[in-house]
């Protein structure tokens, strides 16, 4: 017990810490220019940080379908198939980003016209999206590297890029901006120095790893383009639903007006920061039950999937405690806005259920995302997605932007009920392998 919950944390804690680091970079970018442009230069980061982030969670998958393939490879002690999964997915995240690349101004002109800011908004985003598009190939490739050193039981070197790739960011950006006063476009050369920086760490730390990679010639098994397609397409299409969601609960947010959207944006904080931590214990999820998984080791399997629900289900209560005493100080210390924290105060009981609704998705998504079982993945996604809109249509008229609310608490809760459900369907198959 305590071996297995101490290889939870070990690769849980360096994830989190990286999870942190991830949304730095964008705030960095926003402190810089906010202190040297005006409104407009701030509104281009944010919505030009906005579309990177949406494109680029579209393709997680890269990083997904890495971790676990990875993991059962080095399970099966299959040296040659984690040096194909490497290569391949390479290959992958580099044609995607050369597409980005060649379509930038179709994909460019598309996010704008969806978001509609003001002219003076869209030219700096243009010009800032110009720049950063050409990271793209680093960003993904990024990705799928990070997912193999997951996959590969090791959570340490993908912190140590994201925090190197932080610290060039604001080295750069500093310079670029405050010295030779380019402005957004300092920003943005900014980024992409760093993005491209930190594939070059991961790399050398790819050579190193690769170098050490001890296998069984008689464990391999062909790895097949077909097999990453079919548990990225699953990844990718269950991702999509998310999205969905996410932005229905934005857009339907605004129509009830500027305060609740504003309100709604306040409280989805506390799911994003419960996030952080829970996507930590889903990494080492992946990374764990992947490796069990590939040994064929039902027993290991079992028991690791159980201390891990055992730690989400403690990190589920410490965070809805800690949002019933200090949840309006989180508020006030988010905003001063005195109107926005009195209309949240109605709905704040719904962020306090999200770690206990939602910490069973998490976990689940790393145990499935572990043992390639993606297609279930989707299936809960796609059912819970199903009730998130039948919920909300059949209340809204009744109770307006509480409707809303229930219906994410109950997409959040759905998704952990349904991989519950489906577990078995995966442990059985340990034994067939």
């Amino acid at each position: 017990m305590i071996s297995t919950d101490k290889n939870i944390l070990k690769l849980a804690i360096p994830s989190i810490i990286s999870n942190i680091t991830v949304p730095l970079i964008g705030l960095v970018d926003l402190t810089i220019i906010g202190h040297v442009g005006s409104a407009s230069y701030i509104g281009a980061i944010s919505v030009g940080t906005m579309i990177f982030n949406v494109i680029y969670w579209m393709f997680g998958f890269l990083r997904m379908g890495n971790s676990g393939m990875a993991s059962q490879a080095l399970g099966r002690k299959d040296n040659k198939a984690l040096r194909q999964l490497l290569l391949r997915s390479m290959i992958i995240a580099v044609t995607i980003g050369t597409v980005f690349i060649i379509m930038q101004h179709q994909i460019r002109g598309l996010a704008l016209w969806a978001i509609s800011p003001s002219k003076d908004v869209i030219a700096l985003t243009a010009k800032y999206f110009n720049i950063c598009i050409w990271g793209a190939p680093a960003v993904l490739s990024l990705y799928g590297l990070n997912g193999w050193f997951i996959g590969m039981q090791n959570t340490k070197i993908p912190m140590f890029i994201a925090i190197l790739q932080n610290i060039i960011n604001v080295i750069f950006s500093l310079l670029l901006v405050l010295v030779f006063k380019m402005n957004i476009t300092g920003v943005a050369y900014g980024a992409l120095i760093a993005q491209w920086s930190g594939l070059c760490i991961a790399m050398f730390f790819v050579f190193r790893k690769v170098k050490h990679i001890k296998g069984n010639p008689q464990a391999h098994t062909a790895l097949k383009w077909s097999d990453i397609f079919v548990v990225n397409r699953d990844i990718f299409i269950r991702t999509l639903f998310l999205v969905s969601v996410n932005l229905s609960f934005i857009a339907v947010g605004a129509r009830h007006g500027d305060i609740i959207l504003s309100v709604n944006t306040l409280l989805m904080t506390f799911f994003t920061i419960f996030s952080y931590i829970m996507d930590g214990f889903a990494f080492a999820a992946e990374a764990l039950c992947g490796k069990a998984y590939g040994e064929e080791d039902k027993p290991k399997f079992s028991y690791t999937v159980k201390r891990l629900m055992r730690w989400g289900l403690y990190m589920a209560l410490v965070f809805t405690l800690l949002y019933i005493i200090g949840g309006h100080n989180m508020l006030r210390l988010i905003t001063n806005n005195n109107d926005v924290i009195t209309a949240a105060s109605p709905y704040l009981f719904w962020a306090i259920l999200i770690p206990i609704s939602g910490f069973m998705a998490f976990v689940f998504d790393g145990i499935f995302i572990g043992s390639t079982a993606t297609h279930y993945m989707l299936i809960s996604s796609f059912i819970a997605t199903i009730c998130f809109y039948a919920v909300y249509f059949s209340l809204e008229n009744k109770f307006g932007n509480h409707a809303l609310w229930i219906a994410f608490i109950l997409f959040l809760s759905m998704r952990g009920i349904i991989q519950q459900l489906l577990l078995n369907k995966v442990k059985s198959k340990i034994v067939s392998l």
